[in-house]
């Protein structure tokens, strides 16, 4: 179970960079959130996961970045946004996932 996740990690990783950031998201602020920062920090903790384990900061850390998307997603309205931050958040949930089966 842990290696197939951590392959939809990867898988989901490489779909990420082959995505385009949404046009008019940079410089842009939804629910308190810069898009950007949001994308890159996802993406951060998403690669720090599949590297290995994150130390307990940065494990707290995206616990708290997925429970953001929880705001950031129903205020966006665009549609190819939406399905870009719905991945990244796919992304993070994920790592998440990999990371709560690592402890074990």
């Amino acid at each position: 179970m842990f290696e197939e996740k951590l392959d939809a990690l990867s898988q989901m990783l490489a779909e990420h960079i082959a995505m385009p950031f949404p046009p008019g998201f940079r410089s842009l602020d939804i629910e308190d959130q810069d898009m950007v920062m949001l994308d890159a920090n996802a993406y951060g903790y998403a690669l720090g996961v599949r590297k290995g384990p994150l130390d307990e900061q940065r494990g707290e850390g995206l616990i708290r970045l997925t429970a953001v998307f929880e705001n950031v997603l129903p205020a966006i309205d665009d549609e190819y946004a939406t399905r870009y931050y719905t991945h990244v958040r796919d992304m993070a949930v994920l790592a998440a996932e990999v990371e709560t089966l690592r402890g074990r």
